[in-house]
């Protein structure tokens, strides 16, 4: 990073965001109002698409089904910079009475993948007029699917997203933090996210006479508490993990003791370590009570998005570069959420971060996959401004 840009260049950048400011809000609004699913974003894909051919840029489209990527080169030659958005809804109804809300029923924007998608867009605007003082090429990924089990970044990577990029950054809006600040996290911003079905096999038989069965469901009730204990008994605290069962089926009447039962659940871990250990205790674990409690026990373990580890070089630029612009410093944590971002597959392949951009507004305490979620549009332009400088400063 050099960080002797031109003299103004701060009050340059926020003066550009502030004249698209309204053509960004009004960008977030349409999309916010047609929310589309998973790998379905094919109005949201056509509304990037034509914003960037407005800009003169030739956006590649359908990558990873319906991601959209471009290509930004400088002036001179020099390292490639992969900024990522995604910009799927989520199948939420829609309660905040808006009047821009969903016009499609069960689909919302309560992650704000809309605000992200207009951020984006801000900042292929700034960088168009700035591109002479690029030193390298950065590259924009709008990604379809990360809310689904089948991941946008998996596809757009396995279509040549990460190709000959050497570093990556992604954000998120945070409506924990006020609008105007922003967060970043060091080590594992989120988790890994592994899913399990485990069928427990016994034999039927009459509720009066259990000793003739083997009971499904009260081997199933044992085994999900003995699974618990690999977290409060096996992990580190400092390395822990969280396991859920969020199904459970089995029987259907009163007096019969059904031949099976099924519960459905995940595993989370901040680190590989973590991942392993969780999943070889849950297999050994299920092998135990199969065989004390006479009954099988059938695992499908399924692995999903790995931790997002933010690299700390990736972490010391943008705290630099966002308390050059800003003049603040923004606040630096130690990752502490267990939830699951796909971005991890592009942090797998390359130095990354992910910046927390604060979209609280003022009286309402919002969160995010919440149906009233109504975030602080301000928060596209604090985002726009911060990765442009940050672009321009690691570029440079």
């Amino acid at each position: 990073m050099n960080a002797s840009q031109p003299e103004g260049l701060d009050e340059k950048i926020a003066g550009m965001v502030k004249g698209l400011a309204p053509h960004l809000i009004a960008l977030r609004r349409d999309i916010h109002a047609h929310p589309e699913l998973g790998f379905d974003t094919h109005r949201t894909a056509d509304v990037i698409a034509q914003e960037l051919q407005k800009l003169g840029f030739e956006p590649q489209t359908g990558v990873g089904k319906t991601g959209v990527m471009l290509d930004i080169h400088g002036a001179e030659s020099g390292p490639s910079l992969l900024l990522r958005a995604d910009m799927d809804a989520l199948p939420i109804e829609e309660k905040t009475g808006l009047p821009f809300a969903s016009v499609w029923p069960g689909k919302m924007h309560a992650c704000g993948h809309d605000l992200h998608t207009a951020t984006l867009l801000g900042v292929a605007a700034t960088l168009k007029e700035l591109q002479p003082l690029l030193k390298g090429s950065v590259r924009l990924i709008f990604q379809p699917a990360e809310e689904t089990t089948e991941s946008g970044a998996a596809a757009m990577i396995a279509d040549g997203a990460a190709d000959g990029q050497d570093m990556a950054i992604t954000f998120h809006n945070r409506p924990e933090l006020a609008v105007g600040n922003i967060m970043l996290t060091r080590g594992a911003s989120t988790a890994s996210c592994d899913e399990f079905d485990v069928q427990v096999i016994g034999i039927s038989g009459h509720a009066a006479r259990p000793h003739a069965a083997a009971d499904p469901i009260v081997a199933t009730a044992y085994l999900i508490t003995q699974l618990q204990t690999i977290i409060s008994r096996e992990m580190d605290p400092a390395q822990s993990a969280v396991l859920t069962v969020g199904h459970i089926e089995g029987g259907a009447i009163h007096n019969i003791i059904p031949d099976s039962c099924l519960f459905r659940g995940t595993v989370r871990a901040r680190s590989a370590a973590s991942r392993d250990h969780v999943e070889a205790a849950f297999r050994r674990v299920c092998a135990g009570v199969a065989l004390s409690m006479n009954v099988q026990v059938e695992i499908n373990y399924q692995r999903g998005v790995p931790p997002l580890l933010n690299d700390d070089r990736m972490v010391d630029l943008a705290e630099q570069s966002i308390t050059r612009q800003f003049k603040q410093q923004p606040e630096v944590q130690q990752g502490r959420s267990f939830g699951a971002e796909d971005f991890s597959y592009f942090s797998d392949r390359v130095p990354a971060c992910q910046i927390h951009i604060g979209s609280a507004q003022p009286g309402r305490n919002d969160h995010v996959h919440n149906s009233d979620y109504q975030p602080d549009e301000g928060c596209i332009s604090v985002g726009a401004i911060a990765l442009t400088r940050l672009t321009l400063d690691i570029l440079s």
